[in-house]
């Protein structure tokens, strides 16, 4: 009989920087015991996520059960992608018991749930819960809510624009569509400001939600694995913006790719990082990059200006000692070379 139960998937989302490698990385070392798959969906055209999850990897979730979707949104790829994945998990030996879908923090959740409907998979796959994580300083200051003020400003101060931002809509339809909210980073935002992000989390959700603090990604397993939910069959119960559409658009951002030398000095790169956020209203950075003189690699995160580096492991015999990083921005704000000026040029000038 266990072999004709459906395969849960859990969905996790949640917006740029808000701690999904984290909390998949938690969960592959504290699996209890099952055995995990992961697909995550990149927006770029580097895998950096999965080269991090990777390097995770342990006996119950090797490295061969982590598979990267880098070619585009999952649901806008089903058929030439998502449902091959799907069923290679699937066809494992040992079969996987849970599979994790990390969505790129750019993705709409529910036009995935609707893939799930997808006829090859329908009566094989079962959404055990979608997850949402969302950044409690980020909440709390607005950065994705239109009516507060000190969010949108700047839109604002531009008569022609009466309508939410993308980013917005994005937050709205995540939280819209999750069975659980986790709010990371609380001690980033301090008591206030978790209590202030609770109470937008709660007024923005379409039915009650349970949401729980959770910090560097550190959840009982038994929260978020097990829910039961069957996602794909109340699909209506989790409105979007998006309702009624035939397709849903990824044009409002862009993304492209930066090699870098090795560098001398981490904060440097991460003052440089912090300049090109507020000077081209970059959204994300991710990425990696070499240290001359050391054996770690170093992995960077950025939302906005608030940049996170830590070594995470040490480079690999033959690997070729470059950095390279992904910059997320809506689109219009993306320029190859002015990134790479910004990024280059003060050390040119330094030298």
């Amino acid at each position: 009989m266990a072999g004709l139960e459906k395969l849960p998937v859990t969905v996790i989302t949640g917006f740029l920087g808000s701690g999904k490698t984290t909390l998949i990385s938690h969960l592959i070392k504290n699996a209890g015991g099952r055995r995990l798959a992961i697909v995550v969906n990149e927006f770029g055209d580097v895998g950096v996520d999965g080269e991090i999850l990777k390097g995770c990897a342990i006996p119950e979730c090797p490295a061969e059960n982590i598979v990267e979707l880098s070619n585009g949104c999952i649901c806008c790829t089903v058929a030439d992608e998502f449902i091959p994945t799907i069923e290679a998990l699937m066809a494992l030996d040992p079969r996987p018991d849970h599979i994790l879908i990390e969505t790129s923090g750019l993705a709409l959740p529910k036009p995935l749930l609707k893939a799930f409907d997808w006829p090859d998979i329908r009566s094989k796959i079962t959404v055990d819960g979608v997850i949402a994580l969302a950044d409690s300083e980020a909440v709390a200051a607005g950065r994705f809510a239109p009516s507060v003020a000190a969010v949108d400003a700047q839109r604002q101060a531009d008569a022609s624009i009466d309508h939410e931002t993308p980013l917005s809509e994005v937050f709205e339809d995540q939280i819209a569509c999750a069975d659980l909210v986790l709010l990371t980073k609380p001690d980033l935002a301090g008591p206030e400001g978790v209590a202030a992000a609770r109470a937008l989390i709660l007024a923005e959700a379409p039915r009650p939600l349970p949401i729980i603090e959770v910090a560097e990604g550190a959840v009982d397993p038994r929260v978020i694995l097990g829910l039961g939910a069957a996602a794909e069959d109340d699909i209506a119960a989790r409105p979007s913006h998006h309702d009624g559409a035939d397709d849903h658009e990824h044009g409002d951002f862009d993304s492209v790719v930066i090699d870098i030398p090795e560098v001398g000095d981490p904060a440097d790169l991460v003052a440089r990082i912090v300049d090109l956020a507020r000077r081209r209203n970059i959204l994300r950075v991710k990425g990696y990059a070499a240290v001359k003189g050391k054996p770690m690699r170093l992995l960077v995160q950025a939302v906005g200006a608030r940049v996170r580096h830590q070594y995470d492991r040490p480079w690999q015999d033959g690997a070729p000692r470059h950095g390279r990083l992904v910059v997320i921005a809506e689109h219009g704000d993306i320029d190859a070379d002015a990134i790479q000026g910004i990024l280059f040029q003060p050390a040119a000038a330094a030298e």
